[in-house]
């Protein structure tokens, strides 16, 4: 327990410091926590644009401190927190406004923090709380050399932002105090990671999907170069399944990757006791998902599906059930590889370069084009259903791809397919390549290109510069492009995804039967509103 504040006195007019964060996005900003306490009336003021949950901190923070211990003097608290423009949002200010109150107050010594940033939530009983945003925090922590005060359970999540980072992740005030006045000396702690997940035969993998070894083709090519994907077929042939099953198939996060993509999931307080995983993510919102809940927002610009998608999957089934404003605000991230929430006094920027799987049926009733069937309301049911599905849109999928009813003939056959292990090393010998050769690039034009990690990222000059085509090649992209309409966009998509068949062949050059299978996956002959 504390010593009582009235053997104390607390220091005059001096103002106690202590440094947190702010977060716009997955970017840390520094705030100076200022406390100052006055002659006056008693009262506890916070000023410096506050959010609801910072000004309610005073709250418990008055609650933490004499369930530790220690009483608020009758005086004139002030708390300001600079820069004073900046919006404060979250809980995590609770912290660093208690010890800020307590340095004020002779309590604590005023020099211990100078090397610290603070951040945490307060209960009533003075016990120290998990928050969202420990490791974004801690990176930009550790860029300036400075030590980490965190929530006891966040503590292996801010352990990966260095190994010699000084990190204190008490349980609750009364910890960090025996701590500081040497009575009890907490251990630094670790780093944690999570198991991948084993993908066997018989839980998960691409063995089990009976025939459609036209869609297992497609799925490795675009797990290969990272493309887009659209599968269409009648309910049943096995969509969902091939698209739940291709994380089986892509290669670990790489180190860079792994601390973005938690890094985003810490902000969204998704990370699971601070641990991390080299899985890629994969999300599956349901149609009814809005539009920030899709690309962020919210009163306080959460990420969305999209940025939790980054370097993963972002798969939608049944696609036309999506509201058409919603999948169109995917067209910038699906392009620029982020996603960028203006608010009127600040803008926000989520990474969210994501892979796009989707999956529909043909037509509302499901059954468009299959034998025997015939729609009620005839060719218009396929028109309406898929007119919910703007152009602009499906210019950026890559590959379409028909994906047919599974045959009776096709169930009955017994196993032996080839399994996701097999298809996962070929791509990761394709995107092995692809890495090493934009690197490779990257060294002699270093404006962006070491961005690029497969050939779905590269931009549409950079693709051009590295494909070796022969001239029958050459030949049979121009008179598809004339004779399908192929956009500016779409020609350079075909062009990566040809590039993408060379590679899971280890090829140099791109030949004429990898641009007409590029090409094969532009088209769907059998639904009109889908064709290139």
């Amino acid at each position: 327990m504390f010593y009582t504040a009235l053997a104390y006195g607390w220091g005059g007019f001096m103002v106690a410091h202590i440094k947190t964060v702010a977060f716009q996005g997955i970017e840390a900003v520094f705030v100076d926590v200022q406390v100052q306490l006055m002659s006056g009336l008693p009262a506890f003021t916070i000023v410096g644009l506050p959010d609801k949950a910072v000004g309610e901190s005073r709250e418990r923070v008055r609650s933490a401190l004499v369930a530790s211990g220690l009483s608020l003097p009758a005086k004139r608290v002030i708390v300001n927190m600079a820069p004073a423009d900046l919006p404060k949002e979250g809980s995590h200010f609770d912290l660093p406004i208690a010890l800020a109150v307590m340095v004020a107050m002779d309590v604590l010594p005023r020099d211990f923090f100078d090397d610290y940033v603070v951040l945490g939530e307060l209960s009533l009983d003075g016990s120290i709380e998990n928050v969202a945003g420990v490791l974004p925090a801690a990176v930009a922590t550790n860029a300036l050399n400075k030590g980490l005060l965190c929530p006891h359970a966040s503590g292996s999540e801010a352990a990966w932002a260095g190994a010699d980072m000084d990190i204190l992740a008490p349980r609750s005030l009364t910890q960090l105090v025996n701590h500081i006045k040497g009575s009890q000396v907490m251990a630094r702690p670790r780093a944690a990671m999570a198991e991948m997940a084993e993908m066997a035969a018989s839980s998960i993998d691409l063995a089990d999907i009976k025939g459609q070894e036209s869609a297992k083709r497609a799925l490795e090519v675009a797990a290969a170069g990272g493309h887009n994907l659209l599968m269409v077929g009648p309910p049943g042939a096995g969509k969902s399944m091939l698209a739940s099953r291709l994380p089986t198939i892509l290669p670990p996060l790489s180190p860079q990757e792994l601390l973005e993509v938690s890094m985003i999931s810490s902000i969204a307080g998704d990370l699971d006791n601070g641990t991390l995983s080299d899985a890629r993510p994969f999300r599956a919102p349901h149609h009814s998902a809005s539009m920030a809940a899709m690309v962020g927002g919210g009163m306080r610009a959460n990420p969305g599906e999209a940025a939790l998608a980054h370097h993963g999957v972002l798969f939608l089934d049944e696609l036309p059930e999506f509201s058409p404003q919603v999948l169109d605000s995917l067209r910038q991230p699906l392009e620029a590889g982020e996603t960028i929430i203006a608010r009127a006094n600040h803008r926000v920027r989520y990474p969210s370069r994501f892979q796009l799987i989707a999956a529909m049926n043909p037509c509302r009733c499901g059954m468009a084009g299959e034998p025997g069937h015939t729609c009620r309301r005839g060719p218009r049911c396929v028109s309406d259903y898929q007119g919910r599905i703007s152009g602009p849109f499906l210019d950026r999928i890559d590959i379409r791809l028909e994906v047919p009813a599974v045959s009776a003939l096709d169930l009955l056959e017994p196993g032996g397919s080839e399994t996701s292990a097999s298809i996962a090393a070929r791509v990761a010998t394709a995107r092995a390549a692809q890495y090493e050769r934009y690197q490779a690039l990257c060294i002699d034009d270093p404006s962006g290109i070491g961005k690029t990690m497969n050939n779905a990222t590269s931009t549409p000059a950079l693709i051009e510069k590295i494909m070796e085509m022969d001239d029958g090649a050459r030949t049979l992209l121009v008179d598809a492009a004339e004779k399908l309409s192929l956009s500016a966009r779409a020609y350079h998509r075909v062009l990566k995804v040809a590039r993408t068949l060379a590679d899971l062949e280890t090829a140099r050059d791109v030949s004429r039967i990898h641009i007409a299978e590029a090409i094969s996956y532009r088209t769907i002959s059998s639904v009109s509103a889908l064709a290139a």
